[in-house]
């Protein structure tokens, strides 16, 4: 079974880029027709799809965060990374990577979970 960590820093300052790895285990993220994203859940609030990076490499992001996102992988580390630049407190959350098959109407594999505060 797929396997997914998230790392990074917890607490980011204002205007700065938060940056978070997910490392995958137990299978490979260049694996056809597996999409690997990142959702998000402010405190309070529902969860928050923020784009994903497809097997084939090809990137995918929320209209609302396009302007302030970035997905990229390495594949020979099997991971895929997020950066997300301008971040203001509106922006803490805990952050999850997750994947789920093409046809899947779901997300078959969770990270844990990561706290990232925005805060200075």
């Amino acid at each position: 079974q797929v396997q997914l960590q998230e790392s990074g820093p917890g607490l980011v300052k204002p205007s700065q880029t938060l940056s978070l790895t997910c490392t995958v285990s137990g299978g490979s993220i260049t694996t056809n027709y597996y999409y690997w994203s990142w959702i998000r859940q402010p405190p309070g609030k529902g969860l928050e799809w923020m784009g994903a990076i497809a097997y084939s490499g090809s990137t995918y992001y929320s209209p609302s965060l396009k302007s302030r996102t970035s997905i990229s992988r390495d594949t020979s580390k099997n991971q895929f990374t997020l950066q997300l630049s301008s971040v203001t407190p509106e922006d803490t959350a805990v952050y999850y990577c997750a994947t789920r098959a093409i046809l899947s109407p779901d997300f078959g594999s969770w990270g844990q979970g990561t706290q990232v505060t925005v805060s200075s």
